[in-house]
């Protein structure tokens, strides 16, 4: 069956058909370290909407599952080969398609690179929000699937926000269309807002209106403080949002991240700035405002972080702001750099934030396990880092996440703020959506995909749905 599956691939659109080796390994694995249990049977570097639809009709045809695959820069193992099924790779659909100056948005395919996008913006006087800590590197589509957050949430919103409609091809090889070009749009159930952060579960996207936003003129001014532990740097990231705040970057990274990084960077990475020298329990906290009122927003920023224990130093320098924006976005490759990490996402009320780091901690001790912590603290998104040796993850380290997960959601949150279910929640989701909720969800995924060969196993595990 494997066999006539690939001849008709090869027979609907030739070349764009891998079934060599090291292709099929080579999608088996994203960045959250897991890896399918064996190959798929094909790989289809996809480059037109039309290949995609014709790949999908070959899926629907015979039962064949389908993975959709962009960057392969997932977290939660939504995009990695299923055994028994083809991974379509959307990575080669990569132009931006439009651009509108006027009504502020553009349209691109799926497998546009955020900082490519952004690059080809700039001299036109526009940005597109959106900034996961891997824009460099992620996927619009991708984003998109997931929902993704980023650093610049807090105050520009989560990449739902910035999509105005979708071309999504579906099970059976149809093109959807949804949402407006407008500013404005309520007709209709939103299956735009439905499509986005469904995690390839209910169909591929193939192109997306995004919206845009004017490069504002003004200063940015970053605001960097040093605390004595991560709970007063908690707190005072809660003072902030509390007093009204919202500066468009608030970034928190606790010791043991600022250990990892230091080690990654050296010496000369961390010269000059304020993490020059730390004592080895303290906390950073890393504030940027934009726009004009930049300064008086972080002169009240920095009040704050100083009557919460604090070392404050304030900069108008955009290089200094660069470069400390460069040391969090260090964090996960520093963490890669020594071992086998297991990188979770939870997110809490903003006012939790130091009940959450204090049972993290706890959590940490209890178990034996080092959890470093890097956290979008303008909106509680909080990013611990389970680090373990060897090849999978050991039991204890999944009783300490069962717990951290259970903690978050007992304290008003969610098991994910940006990441997505894929297939290392799954085994949670019910328990916060509750039976009403997860059984209507099943419903949706049935309706748009009636025979299950979407993304098996992602989100929703069916009782027959392969190991991956």
């Amino acid at each position: 069956m494997q066999n006539a599956v690939v001849t008709l691939l090869r027979t609907a659109i030739g070349d764009a058909v891998s079934t060599l080796p090291a292709d099929l390994d080579a999608v088996r694995e994203d960045r959250s370290g897991r890896r399918s249990v064996t190959r798929p049977i094909a790989l289809v570097h996809a480059t037109s909407v039309a290949e995609v639809q014709a790949v999908m009709r070959v899926a629907d045809e015979t039962g064949t599952a389908v993975v959709p695959r962009g960057a392969g820069t997932g977290l939660a193992g939504g995009a990695i080969a299923s055994p028994g099924a083809i991974v379509l790779d959307v990575s080669r659909m990569n132009r931006v398609l439009e651009v509108s100056e006027a009504d502020e948005l553009a349209v691109v395919e799926p497998g546009v690179l955020n900082g490519d996008l952004n690059d080809a913006l700039a001299p036109l006087g526009l940005w597109f929000a959106p900034d996961p800590a891997s824009r460099a590197i992620s996927s619009i589509g991708g984003n998109i699937a997931t929902n993704a957050g980023g650093l610049l949430c807090a105050k520009y919103g989560v990449t739902r926000e910035a999509v105005l409609g979708l071309a999504v091809v579906l099970a059976d090889g149809r093109l959807l269309r949804t949402g407006h070009r407008t500013v404005k749009g309520v007709t209709g159930y939103d299956l735009t807002a439905l499509l986005t952060g469904s995690e390839g579960t209910l169909g591929i996207i193939v192109e997306a209106t995004v919206r845009l936003r004017p490069i504002t003129p003004g200063e940015t001014v970053t605001v960097a403080a040093v605390f004595p532990d991560v709970e007063s740097a908690a707190a005072a990231s809660a003072a902030v949002t509390a007093a009204r705040l919202r500066p468009a970057v608030l970034e928190l990274i606790d010791s043991a991240g600022l250990a990892r990084i230091a080690a990654h960077l050296g010496a000369h990475g961390l010269a000059g700035t304020p993490l020059e020298s730390l004592a080895p329990a303290e906390t950073f906290l890393l504030a940027q405002s934009d726009d004009a009122g930049a300064a008086g927003e972080a002169e009240a920023i920095a009040r704050l972080f100083t009557a919460a224990g604090g070392r404050v130093s304030r900069s108008a320098d955009a290089a200094m702001g660069d470069r400390l924006l460069g040391i969090r976005r260090a964090m996960h490759p520093a963490l890669a750099a020594s071992g086998q990490v297991l990188i979770e996402d939870v997110a809490v009320p903003r006012s939790r934030l130091p009940q959450m780091f204090r049972a993290i901690e706890e959590i940490g001790r209890r178990y034996g396990v080092e959890i470093p912590v890097v956290a979008h603290a303008g909106d509680g998104n909080l990013h611990p880092n389970f680090v373990f040796t060897g090849e999978e993850v050991p039991a204890h380290v999944w009783a300490a996440a069962d717990e951290m997960f259970r903690t978050a959601v007992a304290l008003g949150g969610t098991l994910t703020g940006e990441h997505g279910v894929g297939i290392l929640k799954r085994r949670w989701l019910a328990d916060e959506l509750g039976d009403d909720s997860f059984e209507l969800q099943r419903g949706i995924k049935a309706l748009f995909d009636p025979k299950g060969i979407f993304n098996p196993g992602v989100m929703f595990e069916a009782p027959d749905a392969p190991a991956r």
